[in-house]
């Protein structure tokens, strides 16, 4: 049993206001990209030697931090908890979406994990229902149970699909090695909502999201880290006609009307180019 999670970019990122709970509110845009780890799970023998319910393995791109934190782990034994007939699993994480990137590479991965388990073990749960199930993850899982365009309030957990196609353009994805703690993106910001909100802004032609389309976290980020601002002003003279941060960073992506190279640029840093 296998499938591939995917990865998102933000278009448009607003911090709009401080929660009670000592969270924010969001307003964005979640486009999927085809970006993809590969999550395998198979069924472990009773015999298998192991104390896990969920043995994770993970290559590629190592994971700091404890294995059980991991989302996909957290996935497994949420679902655990409720269907206490779930067999006891290996699942094998191949990532190729770089870490702390802003891309919602873990979110992914815990959302996929909840989507193999249900199709695989006939759990019976629906879309809807897994959305709520997984929301106790993380605030951007649920929009890897849709996969599909959308507008995002709350802390990400709320979402209205929306009529936006990107089919045909290509994405430039640079992401340097410089990690971006969401404590330190959120440390410079200054909650406001914006004169236009992005899902009004993604209605209108591409051409017109450079002046209007932002994310509020390029402005702490950048003053940390000025690398980071220098690739999307790199991508803008690459032909881009719009590039910005994903998420708190630190990946910059852009969007092309035309095929392009990244060859003899951003060396030394993950780079890929992918058509929508």
């Amino acid at each position: 049993m296998i499938t591939f999670p995917i990865a998102k970019i933000n278009l448009g990122l607003n911090v709009v206001e401080h929660r009670p709970d000592g969270y924010h509110n969001l307003e964005t845009v979640f486009y999927p990209v085809p970006l993809c780890d590969a999550l395998e799970v198979t069924t472990m023998d009773e015999r298998f030697p192991s104390d896990a319910d969920c043995d994770l393995k993970v290559t590629n791109i190592a994971i700091e931090g404890d294995e059980r934190r991991n989302l996909v782990v957290r996935a497994y034994d949420l679902l655990k908890a409720e269907f206490a007939a779930l067999p006891r699993v290996h699942a094998h994480l191949y990532k190729a979406i770089p870490t702390q990137a802003g891309m919602g590479g873990g979110s992914s991965d815990g959302a996929a994990m909840m989507t193999l388990l249900n199709r695989a073990y006939g759990l019976g749960l629906t879309e809807e229902q897994m959305v709520e199930r997984v929301a106790r993850l993380g605030a951007d899982c649920p929009f890897f149970i849709v996969g599909r365009a959308a507008y995002a309030e709350g802390i990400g957990e709320r979402l209205m699909p929306i009529d936006l196609s990107l089919k045909g353009l290509y994405i430039a994805i640079v992401r340097p090695d410089i990690p971006v703690p969401t404590k330190e993106a959120f440390a410079l910001i200054r909650p406001e909502r914006p004169l236009k909100n992005c899902r009004t802004i993604v209605s209108q032609p591409i051409e017109t999201w450079r002046d209007e389309l932002v994310n509020d976290f390029e402005r702490s980020v950048f003053a940390l880290h000025p690398e980071i601002a220098a690739i999307k002003e790199q991508l803008y003279e690459l032909g881009a006609v719009y590039a910005a941060m994903s998420g708190s960073g630190s990946a910059v992506f852009g969007l092309f009307r035309h095929e392009i190279s990244l060859e003899g640029v951003f060396e030394g840093m993950f780079r890929r180019v992918l058509r929508l």
